[in-house]
């Protein structure tokens, strides 16, 4: 697997965990004591976490929010420069 479809598969994976995550959410504002549905919740974002942590490590910033010592996307090519997104 070549490094474009490795960022493709971790973007849509964080997307997904994304939804996922608001989804139970919102199921868990009507359904607060379902407890299978909480720790499904946890996990999720445990797993984006990691997941967000891992990406950015080798991809750069996926927000302002994410800590670095440099501007990395000033240095590199805008994703529509790439022609990969």
């Amino acid at each position: 697997m070549n490094d474009c479809e490795t960022r493709r598969e971790m973007i849509q994976e964080i997307r997904s965990l994304d939804f996922a995550i608001v989804e139970l959410g919102l199921y868990l504002d009507t359904h607060p004591d379902d407890q299978k549905a909480l720790c499904l919740h946890n996990k999720y974002c445990k797993e984006l976490d990691e997941l967000k942590e891992q990406y950015q490590k080798v991809y750069g910033p996926l927000t302002i929010n994410y800590p670095c010592n440099k501007w990395r996307w000033l240095e590199e090519p805008w994703p529509w420069e790439r022609g990969n997104f």
